[in-house]
């Protein structure tokens, strides 16, 4: 599948709900839901414990995600990069949230996801 053939709505109808879920696994720390569709190099980064520690550490000085808007779609022939302007619950300002969507025997996955 080359991303690069997809419209920017088609990539968001599929990165939406899988971001959606990332952000409610999150706020939960469950971390089987959270790296569910990830790919195996970054659930192999992702370990229980270290999903812990960052979801931790921002929901003690940002709060939890609340509204996310998307900003862009980046397509490349193997991958599309998202971002969205993201906010907390406690902490002021306009953030960013990214993912890196990947195509893998038949399952979109993701490559990378972060906020900052």
């Amino acid at each position: 599948m080359n991303f690069e053939n997809m419209t920017e709505k088609d990539i968001l109808d599929i990165a939406n709900p899988i971001m959606d879920n990332l952000m409610d696994a999150s706020t939960h720390i469950d971390h089987a839901r959270h790296v569910q569709d990830f790919t195996e190099r970054l659930r192999n980064i992702v370990t229980p414990d270290y999903l812990e520690y960052v979801c931790r550490q921002y929901q003690s000085e940002k709060g939890c995600f609340s509204n996310r808007t998307p900003i862009a779609v980046f397509k490349r022939p193997d991958s599309a990069a998202i971002i969205w302007k993201q906010s907390f619950t406690k902490a002021h300002g306009e953030f960013v949230a990214e993912m890196v969507l990947v195509r893998t025997n038949g399952r979109y996955l993701v490559d990378h996801a972060m906020v900052f």
